[in-house]
Order: structure tokens, then C-alpha cells, then sequence
């Protein structure tokens, strides 16, 4: 059954059921949170002016949309992924364009320095204006936004804003029910929970990742759908543990950026292919034991490395375009 436009506002773990918005409850056996999150938003002045977007939903599409009218200036708040694929869109759809990032370079939460000045020259090669350093403390306008006040006193000056720095998972339901929770709900490989009748999956968990060593919390479709696949096997009864390599993917332009790994844990790298043609790889090394890859319009390279990753693999051999990477996989079976 789908009940739609009801808010689950209460768990009570001891009777086993959920108070819904409406008024009634819901009893269950077992019970998965998928809550997901939400866009983290500037808590600056003027951060509720018309102009300023963040984006999750469809109707925020919807509203971006709307305000994206050729020849605007718009300010992208935050260098990552979400801000540097808004940009490029705003920018074939003939907008102004600047990137803020607070950071020394875009991506640095997430990828290389390679990486980091190869999309930055792709951005400022589309006439995207790409400024590291700068943190946005505010928002100009009275009653509409009219620039970005970043720290040191400098207004950039902006018709639109649209703000990307990432995601805050939403807790709150499972905190207040007494479930663990830290940077997202608490679970084991098994998508379960600090109760074991209560499993969680998405964006909202933070969950162990035996390839990595560690624990995590991810924002990525592939982890939402690859998680929630394993808590549907968990609740019907056949035991099955998340230990997925994660994988993300990014489109800009004619270019489609595929990662698997995480390459900022990375000690050294090897590049395949030229990435003035714009067809080539990155991948990361942990001594000899692959840890990441950037693929970008490579796909052959992204498939390969899924595979490869965590295991021992000669880099020169990952560096040799004229070497058939089948046969590397094949020597790590």
C-alpha cells in the first residue's frame, strides 16, 4: 500500500509502530528509513531573497528554469559537482556565469589537483569566470537578489544564484526514536540499524564499506539504489551485506566524468590517454594497490577500474594505452 501526502512523524520502538501525520498508526515487523536529505543552505542575510535556488527536487528544476534567461548573471555558490553541472548548463543556455568556490580549487573535497585544473580550464574555456578563495557571506538586493557578498567585502554581482554544498541527511526521525546517528543514521553492512527490527539505505546512512576500511557517508544515486537493494534482500530474510566500491558519475559539456574510488586518499597517479583530446584516465594508487579512478569520456577505463579497484595492479600497464586492459584483468583473476 502507498499512502501519499502522510507525514510519519513519530517511531515507538517498544510497540512497533509509526504515528503518521493523519492520525494514524502503522504497525510493522521490520521498518526501513529511507529519509534521504536535504540541500545545506547558507544561514547568511538575505538568504530568503527571490533569485537564490538550491537544488534536490523537481520543482526546484522547475523554478532554476525559470529564472535562467539568456544574458542574466548568475553566481554559482560552491565548486563541486552540483555547482560545476549547473554552470554548465547556465552557460549553453547563454547566462553569465561565475563559479565561487571557498576552497584553493573546485572538486577539492572530492578529487585530485589533475583533475581540479582540467575541468577548471574546460569552465573558463566556455567563458565560465571560475573564482577559488572566495567564501559567500551574504546576499545583496532588496527585493531580489542582486550579487553574492563574499568575505573581504567584495559584491559579485548576480541576477540568479544557485547554491551547491552538499547535503545534510535528514536525522532527525531516527535520532528522536533513539537510533545511533552520526553524519547520518548509524547502520552494520547489513543496512541495519542500532535496533535490529529498523533498517535504513540512501543518502541518509552512514555505513561501513570493507574495500575502504572505513565508514562513510555517501551522496550518490548508485549508492541509494545499490543499498536499497541489499535492505530489501536483509528484510525479506535473505542475508546480504553492502560492500559496493563507490561509483559516481558527472555530465558538463560534451564530457561525461565517470569515478569509482576515492582519489584524494590516493598516493600517487597514472594518467592513460591525453587530456588535451579529452578522452583519457586517472587512476590512484595506495603503493601498488589501486584505490581510484577518473574516467573521463572513457568508459572502457571506468569499467576496467571497477574491477580493479582494491587489488594490485601494475600501474605502467593502467598508463599503457597500447596495453589491452582485458589482459590486465585477466592477470588479477
Amino acid at each position: 500500500a502507498v499512502r501519499r501526502g502522510v507525514r510519519v512523524e513519530a517511531i515507538d520502538r517498544d510497540a512497533q509502530t509509526v504515528s503518521c501525520s493523519d492520525g494514524t498508526d502503522v504497525g510493522y515487523d521490520k521498518l526501513l528509513l529511507a529519509t534521504g536529505a536535504r540541500p545545506r543552505k547558507l544561514d547568511t542575510p538575505g538568504n530568503d531573497l527571490p533569485g537564490i535556488h538550491y537544488l534536490r527536487t523537481i520543482a526546484d528544476v522547475d523554478a532554476i528554469k525559470a529564472d535562467f534567461r539568456p544574458g542574466r548573471r548568475v553566481a554559482i555558490v560552491g565548486g563541486g559537482y552540483i555547482g560545476l553541472e549547473v554552470a554548465a548548463v547556465a552557460t549553453e543556455a547563454g547566462l553569465n556565469v561565475t563559479v565561487l568556490e571557498m576552497e584553493d580549487r573546485i572538486l577539492k573535497r572530492v578529487t585530485t589537483p589533475t583533475m581540479s585544473a582540467f575541468y577548471q580550464e574546460i569552465h573558463s574555456e566556455k567563458g565560465v569566470a571560475v573564482r577559488t578563495g572566495m567564501r559567500a557571506e551574504s546576499f545583496a538586493g532588496t527585493d531580489r537578489l542582486t550579487g553574492v557578498v563574499c568575505a573581504g567585502g567584495e559584491v559579485v554581482p548576480a541576477d540568479v544564484a544557485v547554491v551547491g554544498i552538499g547535503i545534510q541527511p535528514n536525522v532527525e526521525l531516527a535520532a528522536a526514536a533513539g537510533l545511533d546517528c552520526d553524519d547520518g543514521i548509524v547502520v552494520d553492512e547489513h543496512t541495519r540499524t542500532s535496533d535490529p527490527n529498523i533498517f535504513a539505505a540512501g543518502d541518509c546512512t552512514n555505513h561501513p564499506n570493507p574495500v575502504l576500511g572505513r565508514r562513510l557517508r555517501l551522496e550518490s544515486v548508485p549508492n541509494a539504489m545499490e543499498q536499497s537493494r541489499v535492505a530489501a534482500s536483509n528484510l525479506a530474510g535473505k542475508a546480504k551485506a553492502y560492500a559496493n566500491v563507490p561509483w559516481f558519475w558527472s555530465d558538463q559539456y560534451e564530457l561525461k566524468l565517470q569515478m569509482v574510488g576515492f582519489a584524494t586518499e590516493a598516493e600517487r597517479q597514472v594518467v592513460r590517454g591525453d587530456p588535451g583530446t579529452r578522452r583519457f584516465a586517472v587512476f590512484y594508487f595506495d603503493g601498488d594497490t589501486l584505490v581510484a579512478a577518473d574516467a573521463v569520456n572513457s568508459p572502457r577505463e571506468f569499467m576496467a577500474a571497477r574491477q580493479l579497484v582494491g587489488k594490485a595492479v601494475d600501474p605502467g600497464k593502467l598508463a599503457d594505452p597500447g596495453v589491452d586492459l582485458r589482459t590486465v584483468l585477466q592477470a588479477t583473476q
